[in-house]
């Protein structure tokens, strides 16, 4: 992955969902700005899976992930992080989704040093979506 990859505020907020009443991440998005592949993402999730409980995790059903996936062809989101993420997703296996304290938590099993980082940006974002 690229360490150097720059995102922005404002391309964190195009990536961000309210699903099932919740602000959420998905797990793509959250390993292209933790600087991790999504299948790493993931195997650390099931090696800590204990620290993921309902409210921190959840995986979006079939039916969840084609609206996600709609809304975003729908809304032609211009952010590269975006694009280059949906892309790299596996569409027949919906995503998991992280509301801020699980994307807090994925900062915490992954521990690389781009993930430590990006995980102050995230939380500030999504509280800020919290209170909207």
């Amino acid at each position: 992955m690229n360490s150097t990859l720059v995102i922005s505020d404002n391309s964190i907020q195009n990536i961000i969902y309210d699903i099932r009443g919740d602000k959420v991440m998905l797990d793509y998005d959250l390993a292209t700005i933790y600087g991790v592949e999504t299948r790493t993402l993931n195997q650390a999730v099931k090696r800590n899976i204990e620290r993921f409980p309902a409210d921190f995790m959840f995986r979006l059903t079939v039916t969840e992930w084609e609206e996600v996936m709609r809304n975003i062809l729908i809304n032609n989101m211009p952010s590269q992080i975006v694009t280059a993420s949906l892309d790299r997703r596996n569409k027949s296996t919906p995503p998991y989704a992280f509301t801020e304290h699980g994307a807090v938590m994925l900062a915490s099993v992954l521990r690389s040093p781009s993930a430590i980082q990006m995980s102050v940006i995230v939380v500030f974002v999504l509280e800020y979506f919290v209170l909207l």
